[in-house]
């Protein structure tokens, strides 16, 4: 089979595609024909040594796939072989062929088609755990999204405007914003042209936001530290931004607030039953058209490195997936 091979720790572009022999299945595992892969931001990290899990030399990256089941182990009861299906891998699925767990395998209703599939696991399971069980957003509250047009931020717009919160989405883009703006956001804020602290002080009477959603990091969490209303909850979900920051912890007394860490990937394996109803939930939501996949760029395999430059480049809006068919 073919598959994209990360053979040294770099940039997208010393990614190369070879084939491979296919992958075994255990008793605990799926065996699936890939249609497609998601694309997301750790991919970018962990073909430099750069994410939280490290897989050995050389590997896939494609953390979230989409395709039929083809083979199913012993102890595997939610699947049979032919069924369509999504899959969270952690990495191994920007190929032809990948095994997922049984645990985070998961049946496609017919409604969905594959391109969408590949692009709900990540994004929106990550905005989903934040929002609900880290966050504990409750109806009527504000809901703060930084970076609210990339992967992850246009989800939890989505999300929090199907939870019942008022959302504010912070971009630097009015182009893009308009996209959230079409997935529920109440309010738009680009940061590049107005201060993110100033703007949603004055859209809730000087307040703040009850629950800020941070991918992004740097600059953007200082300004959300200054905009956060008391017993807010600031959930630190990534640094799209490239800089760590640092809180000074006067502000967290003086707005009696919380900084949430979250950490989806490790979730799966210390709440699985937690991220599967969640899971299943949204799957039932997309059946009654509730939610709607933004996907902005569809690629062949063998452009996998093309797809990371859209996003380390921030040309994309939603989410990009690679399609396996069109390798």
């Amino acid at each position: 089979m073919k598959a994209v091979l990360c053979k040294a720790y770099g940039p997208p572009e010393d990614l190369v595609v070879e084939e491979i022999a296919p992958p075994k299945v255990d008793d605990e595992s799926v065996l699936i024909e890939v249609h497609a892969a998601g694309v997301n931001f750790a991919d970018t990290l962990i073909i430099q040594n750069k994410y939280q899990m490290k897989p050995p030399l050389p590997f896939s990256p494609g953390s979230e796939v989409s395709g039929v089941a083809l083979e199913i182990g012993a102890r595997v009861e939610n699947v049979k072989p032919g069924d369509r299906v999504l899959a969270i891998t952690g990495w191994g699925g920007y190929a032809e062929q990948a095994v997922g767990h049984r645990s985070t395998v998961y049946p496609i209703p017919e409604d969905l088609d594959m391109v969408q599939a590949a692009s709900i696991p990540t994004v929106y399971g990550t905005s989903c755990y934040a929002l609900k069980q880290r966050g504990g957003l409750r109806p009527g509250e504000t809901l703060l999204v930084l970076g609210a047009t990339g992967g992850v931020g246009l989800t939890a717009v989505e999300l929090g405007k199907q939870m019942g919160a008022r959302v504010l989405a912070a971009g630097g883009s009015d182009e893009k914003l308009k996209i959230a703006a079409d997935y529920g956001a109440d309010h738009l804020i680009n940061y590049r042209e107005k201060t993110i602290k100033d703007e949603v002080k004055a859209l809730t009477d000087g307040q703040g936001a009850d629950v800020i959603y941070d991918a992004v990091g740097g600059d953007a969490f200082d300004q959300a530290m200054r905009c956060i209303n008391w017993n807010g909850r600031l959930l630190v979900v990534g640094f799209a931004s490239g800089r760590i920051p640092e809180v000074a912890v006067h502000r967290v007394m003086n707005k009696n607030c919380q900084i949430v860490g979250v950490l989806w990937g490790a979730s799966l394996l210390e709440e699985p039953e937690v991220n599967r109803k969640n899971l299943e939930e949204m799957l039932e939501w997309f059946s009654q058209g509730r939610l709607k996949p933004c996907v902005s760029n569809v690629l062949p395999m063998a452009r996998a490195a093309d797809a990371l430059g859209l996003l380390l480049e921030r040309k994309s809006v939603g989410k990009v997936v690679l399609s396996m068919r069109d390798a």
